[in-house]
């Protein structure tokens, strides 16, 4: 009966990740007593809790491109055309982009996303949803990441646990070993795919009054259909330019 010991680790380290998920995501989905109501998106809002800063970038970039103000290139490059603001709500975001491209007027394009992603403009945006309610904090984010993670733990090692436990008793005796530890198998696994299909997608950067509120919004303007669904609906030039040119190297072979 050695294997009764590991079959109660299993169920500990199981049933402790189980738990965890379960709690994150509860804490995720509960509601939030927001501070200035949930009102309207705008489209960078949108972009944000779709795809999270990355989108805010592209959206800004692009935004940018279409105004004449910035050259995106196939090859992967922006070119500085007017850094001159012109008001509005957007600045704090296109002086980000300008401010990161730096005073030559060019740099390539996987330059600079990265650096206007953790731009104090894109921060502020992002912390006035979550002050708002729609937004999921990055405390949030990283306690359902810690908890797919035990999960995910506890099912390695429950595989691992009961294999080891096959192995240690006669071919005759596995049954109630194999049985004893499907449990923890089966419901460790449960918990790793709904986290990873429902939990953690639906999770990762808006929260349920976010979700709502982007499932309202029409694709119809091409600006809002790239912050809610990413570049995969521009056209094949602009594709390009925010993937630094990879993707035209890849249609030219």
């Amino acid at each position: 009966m050695i294997w009764v010991p590991l079959l109660l680790v299993a169920f500990v380290v199981a049933g402790v990740g189980c738990t965890r998920i379960c709690r994150a995501s509860l804490a995720v989905a509960r509601p939030h007593e927001a501070s200035g109501g949930s009102g309207e998106l705008t489209v960078g809002e949108a972009a944000y809790l779709a795809g999270g800063p990355l989108r805010v970038t592209d959206l800004t970039l692009v935004s940018l491109h279409r105004k004449r103000r910035l050259l995106l290139a196939h090859t992967g490059w922006a070119t500085v055309v007017d850094a001159t603001g012109h008001g509005g709500e957007g600045d704090a975001l296109e002086r980000a982009v300008f401010g990161a491209i730096g005073p030559a007027g060019q740099s390539s394009i996987p330059a600079v996303r990265p650096v206007v992603a953790a731009a104090d403009a894109v921060r502020s945006l992002a912390d006035g949803l979550v002050d708002r309610g729609l937004a999921v904090s990055e405390a949030g984010r990283r306690e359902v990441a810690a908890a797919l993670r035990a999960v995910r733990a506890g099912f390695l090692l429950s595989l691992a646990l009961g294999t080891a436990s096959a192995l240690l008793v006669p071919a005759g005796e596995r049954g109630p070993v194999l049985a004893g530890f499907a449990l923890p198998l089966a419901g460790s696994g449960l918990c790793l795919l709904i986290g990873l299909t429902e939990v953690y997608p639906h999770t990762r950067w808006a929260s349920p009054a976010g979700q709502r509120l982007l499932a309202g919004l029409s694709p119809a303007d091409p600006l809002t259909a790239l912050a809610t669904r990413g570049p995969a609906v521009l056209e094949p030039e602009l594709r390009a330019a925010l993937l630094g040119g990879e993707s035209g190297r890849r249609s030219r072979k």
